[in-house]
């Protein structure tokens, strides 16, 4: 038998828009009530850490910051109604960075810092009316719900690579 739920708990219609970035921020910052959020879990990481493999074919710190910035990105986009400009590399998703490839840490750390405040500018744009979205509330609500489950979800990968280090 399967425990897997099959349908989403209902969200209350007319939910006010500033809740949307209450949720949003309970991932990256200011600060959690689980722990680190992913800017707090990020805040100490050095670049060598940073750029540091916890085991063949695994990600860093440094790819997991990026790929989230990306998936930010891509959440903006789907928000908005509007293609994001170009992300700060080639590709999408995932980007394999370390020794001499791709961006050095303050850059990552830099292109993560900038995904998280334009979505967070967005959605107070959309909660003041002055943004219209093209999703539905649901649907807004669930994607919102879902960057920030991403987040809280690599937080924890940077802790734990973190322990690992030593």
């Amino acid at each position: 038998m399967s425990t897997a739920t099959t349908t989403k708990t209902a969200i209350p219609g007319g939910l006010d828009g500033r809740a949307l970035s209450r949720v949003f921020e309970e991932g990256y910052g200011p600060g959690a009530w689980h722990g680190p959020d992913l800017k707090a879990a990020l805040f100490d990481v050095a670049p060598a850490l940073a750029f540091w493999r916890p085991g063949q074919d695994r990600h860093n710190i440094a790819e997991i910051a990026l790929h989230h910035a990306w998936c930010t990105r891509s959440a903006r986009g789907q928000l908005s109604g509007q293609a994001p400009e170009a992300f700060v590399m080639e590709g999408e998703d995932w980007f394999e960075l370390g020794g001499r490839k791709g961006l050095g840490w303050p850059e990552v750390k830099e292109a993560l810092e900038a995904e998280e405040s334009r979505l967070s500018e967005l959605l107070k744009e959309i909660a003041a009316g002055r943004m219209t979205s093209p999703l539905p509330e649901s649907e807004r609500f669930d994607l919102v719900l879902g960057v920030t489950c991403h987040a809280v979800y690599h937080a924890g990968q940077v802790q734990l690579i973190k322990a690992l280090r030593g």
